[in-house]
């Protein structure tokens, strides 16, 4: 092997190719266009005096060499990571950027007004918000809170479960005008329903509570949870929503009580050598008492809500 030490930019772009199967997904990933991977994937074999992918119609293999170093690059990886983290948690300034995820419902219509008060007492501060409803990585900051609405497990990061929201059946005024209100959930089969695509996560929900649906009940079907928040709020028929949501948005009326889907668990979430930056710290207590108020606040029975 040549004795020219590559340069980590050329390693990073490697284990990006390797973990992601294409130049394309890697480029998304880690920000390069896919012809500087490509100079650097050709660039770190001709450093390293070995082949590292077959280049097929099907695009870039990896050879066996390219997976065994694989494993000690990722670990050269996180290991930078961590080192950055904790260089991060050693600044003690409230100015810079916060990177915060979460769903896209969350990220849509929760936690806008939440942001708002956030920049007026921390000006200096600048929010990235990124909506993704898959996980992303905080140890390698892609992101550095998240809002998740399930219990991480790493033992690398600092989470705090702030409550539980509850899912309630719910449909736009204007489609109960037409076609009537259902009473019991047996009426369900005789209604427009919304639900989910490809995903059977609503399907496996139903089945929990002992209500059997199939995805051919559903007349309006979307993975994207915003679009389908979107078509209950338009009237096009029934479908299931957080109970704050629904009891926020005017014309929406929650619907058989009798039927009570398993809540959404709310996680804040971030690694805990960022715990220690006063940044980072400073905007996840805020968005803790926030999320917290906004969930005591929204997910009260009627019962138990205020009457004038």
């Amino acid at each position: 092997m040549a004795s020219v030490d590559p340069d980590w930019a050329l390693w990073r772009s490697f284990a990006a190719v390797v973990a992601e199967g294409s130049l394309s997904a890697a480029g998304r990933k880690i920000g390069y266009s896919q012809p500087t991977l490509g100079r650097h994937i050709e660039t770190l074999e001709q450093q390293l005096g070995v082949l590292l992918f077959d280049r097929t119609l099907q695009g870039l293999k990896p050879t066996a060499t390219a997976l065994r170093l694989y494993e000690p690059v990722k670990a050269a990886e996180q290991s930078l990571a961590e080192a950055a983290l904790v260089a991060e948690g050693s600044t003690s300034q409230l100015e810079g950027t916060v990177r915060i995820t979460s769903s896209t419902v969350t990220s849509h219509y929760i936690l806008p007004p939440l942001l708002r008060e956030l920049r007026r007492e921390f000006p200096a501060i600048a929010i990235e918000l990124v909506p993704s409803d898959s996980a992303e990585n905080l140890l390698l900051r892609e992101s550095d809170i998240a809002v998740r609405m399930f219990r991480p497990t790493q033992h690398e990061l600092i989470a705090k479960k702030l409550g539980e929201l509850p899912i309630v059946a719910c449909a736009h005024q204007s489609y109960l005008g037409a076609r009537g209100t259902p009473q019991v959930p047996e009426d369900l089969y005789g209604h427009d329903l919304i639900g989910l695509d490809r995903s059977d996560l609503m399907l496996n929900a139903a089945r929990a509570i002992g209500f059997e649906l199939t995805r051919e009940n559903f007349t309006m079907r979307t993975d994207s949870q915003t679009a389908g928040w979107e078509l209950i709020k338009a009237g096009l028929g029934v479908g299931f929503a957080q109970r704050g949501m629904v009891r926020e948005t005017p014309g929406l009326r929650e619907l058989l009580p009798m039927i009570v889907p398993p809540p959404l668990e709310v996680w804040l979430t971030t690694h805990r050598e960022l715990f220690l930056s006063p940044r980072i710290r400073a905007i996840y207590d805020r968005l803790a008492a926030g999320l917290t108020d906004y969930i005591a606040r929204t997910s009260r029975r009627p019962s138990q809500l205020d009457t004038p």
